[in-house]
């Protein structure tokens, strides 16, 4: 049923708009004057959500290789896709802001019926600022309180300021306090259902979201805003009654797919369907690191070779491997899956989280050994592997040493196909060490890492160029130059 409403639903959003464009004169259309104008909000919150996982969950060799974890095998990456544009990132920072102010209108429309529309106003709320947290991860600094001014009746301000990441970060961590406390206070009796196509109206595993989104950036801002970052997360795991957090592989943010054309899993919507399976193999860095280790989730993650072994590919050859399959490719289990996932939380992080803290010295109620070892039992449930191989690991090469570095490297191979956020763990820790951009960039000899923030979309120059150019100032190169707020200095340039 869920599957159907996903076509069904989106399909009446386009509905709404064609009889709108065939309907020249507006004041004969018979209105009822007690209805929502256009499109219902559950269908905008249903547009919303499959607008997100279609834009972020279909990057495979972009943020993929960012991330250290997958390369281009047939044609060369020459790094290309980061002189500004309006398509590729350009297109992310679009999806973002129409998410943005879709939810917005959503929220304007309903302000009158707050109350009767509660749990769906909570929901947009809540992937607004999941969506904030997007676009600071990419960009760093961005149009934040000016953005939503453009329309006549809000100021008609076309050109926004671009604020400041510190100024934004403790922002949407504020608004996503204020909404997990009046959650806590009580939820609604709107039943959202099948249109949150994510948890099927399910308000405890939002809040769950809610807060575990709360753990993710406080961490994210540990090194720069250290006194924020401790009082957020330990607020949480001091109150986890008040503040409950994601912590199973069924309460995972992940959006499912119907499973049939046009609405598959990204993935295998493209490698798959699109006979493209073959562009892509493992990054050589990550295969080898799963190797070293004797990690058990590289069945999940790669394929075997030709020859039955796991071999990964260097970042960047010109030539392709002869024959295609004597590198590995991409797993099954995460790209050949027409009704798959794209993940954009997973309950595991929540643990490497909170071990993390442990040893930064905050207080969360558990050791950093054991919410480590949690955490990697929840990511090899979830990616397939038995107890006692997970068990053989963490008695093994995986086993906790008492390090941060411990913790980044076993999260790194857990975010897999999260490759948004593996580039943002990356940024911040330096793990992947062994992580390096593309051999044939056309960077080379310039900047020999992996890009440190994304390009301003060609659009923002042309139409807001006065305060892009100034939000712009010390990056070079569009990706490099000047680090996001909290990224960290791992010598390279």
């Amino acid at each position: 049923m869920k599957k159907t409403l996903f076509n069904i639903k989106f399909a009446s959003i386009l509905a709404v708009v064609c009889l709108a464009s065939c309907t020249k004169d507006f004041e004969k259309i018979n209105i009822d004057p007690d209805a929502l104008p256009n499109v219902p909000p559950q269908n905008m919150l249903i547009n919303v959500l499959r607008n997100a996982g279609e834009q972020f969950g279909g990057d495979v060799d972009g943020y993929g290789t960012f991330a250290g974890y997958i390369v281009k095998i047939q044609y060369p990456d020459y790094m290309t896709s980061l002189v500004p544009g309006n398509n590729t990132f350009g297109n992310r920072w679009a999806a973002c802001y129409y998410n943005i102010t879709q939810m917005d209108d959503m929220l304007k429309k309903t302000a009158d019926r707050a109350e009767g529309f509660k749990n769906i106003r909570t929901i947009a709320r809540i992937w607004q600022n999941y969506m904030w947290s997007y676009l600071l991860d990419g960009w760093g600094d961005i149009p934040y309180s000016e953005s939503l001014k453009g329309m006549p009746e809000d100021g008609n301000l076309l050109k926004p300021k671009y604020d400041k990441q510190e100024d934004v970060f403790p922002a949407v961590l504020a608004d996503l306090k204020k909404i997990s406390d009046e959650m806590s206070a009580g939820l609604g009796t709107d039943d959202v259902g099948d249109y949150d196509i994510v948890y099927n109206g399910d308000m405890l595993k939002w809040q769950k979201f809610c807060n575990s989104l709360r753990l993710r950036m406080a961490m994210r801002i540990s090194s720069v805003a250290p006194a924020l970052a401790k009082s957020t997360i330990e607020e949480i795991a001091g109150n986890k009654s008040k503040y409950p957090v994601l912590e199973t592989n069924d309460e995972n943010c992940y959006l499912y797919y119907p499973g049939t054309l046009p609405y598959m899993e990204p993935w295998y919507k493209s490698g798959i369907n699109g006979k493209r399976i073959d562009n892509w193999g493992m990054f050589d860095i990550f295969i080898n690191y799963l190797n070293e280790v004797e990690d058990p989730r590289i069945a999940s993650i790669a394929q075997k070779t030709s020859s039955g072994t796991y071999v990964g590919y260097q970042n960047g050859l010109t030539t392709s491997p002869i024959p295609l399959r004597s590198i590995s490719w991409i797993g099954e289990h995460y790209i050949n899956d027409a009704a798959g996932y794209t993940p954009f939380y997973r309950s595991s992080e929540t643990y490497y989280i909170l071990a993390e803290a442990a040893m930064l010295g905050y207080n969360v109620g558990t050791t950093a050994e054991a919410a480590y070892n949690k955490a990697v039992m929840i990511s090899m449930e979830d990616n397939g592997v038995s107890t006692t191989d997970a068990e053989a690991y963490l008695a093994g090469k995986g086993k906790f040493n008492n390090t941060k570095e411990r913790i980044w490297w076993d999260m790194w191979v857990a975010l897999f196909k999260e490759n948004y956020e593996a580039w943002a763990l990356y940024r911040r820790t330096g793990i992947p060490s062994t992580n390096y951009p593309s051999l044939n960039s056309v960077f080379k000899g310039i900047h020999n890492d992996q890009p440190w923030r994304l390009p301003y979309p060609n659009n923002e120059y042309l139409y807001n160029k006065a305060n892009t150019e100034a939000a712009a100032t010390g990056v070079v190169d569009q990706a490099w130059g000047k680090r996001l707020w909290w990224a960290k200095d791992n010598g390279k340039n």
